[in-house]
């Protein structure tokens, strides 16, 4: 195997396992603290998968298409959940899961980028956001967007 693809391969897989201890923290997290931190760790992983796919693309690999659709996200994730920060940067972010989603079914690893870059950019901003909120000394708004 050649070295660039051995490289790409092993990039992959960290980028898989990143993306995958970002959700887990989502999912044990206790309410609140650290959302901000955890939502920059999503969209640092969502960037680390974006990039490990276009590399994988570039060695010649495929995405290996999920049957069923990608998970739903961490309950402080969903909507419904009280999750807060605004709306519109929420509903950014239920498109990009969406498109995530969609993407994962697929073989085409650009547009798993894509769509890992749409979610980074997401979970960023909301971070960002929150990270705002928190500096301004107010007690966070609960929105179920």
């Amino acid at each position: 195997m050649a070295n660039d693809e051995k490289r790409a391969q092993a990039a992959f897989r960290d980028a898989q396992e990143k993306w995958r201890r970002a959700l887990e923290g989502h999912r044990t997290a206790p309410p609140d603290a650290g959302f901000s931190a955890r939502l920059a760790e999503l969209a640092d992983a969502a960037q680390a998968e974006a990039v490990a796919c276009r590399d994988a693309h570039e060695a010649g690999f495929e995405w290996p298409p999920h049957r069923a659709a990608a998970s739903n996200p961490p309950h402080e994730l969903r909507p419904g959940s009280g999750r807060r920060g605004p709306q519109e940067l929420w509903r950014r972010f239920d498109v990009a899961v969406s498109e995530l989603n969609r993407a994962a079914t697929g073989t085409d690893l650009l547009d798993v980028a894509g769509a890992y870059d749409d979610l980074a950019t997401a979970a960023g901003d909301l971070a960002e956001a929150e990270r705002e909120n928190q500096a301004s000394g107010l007690p966070p708004a609960r929105r179920s967007a």
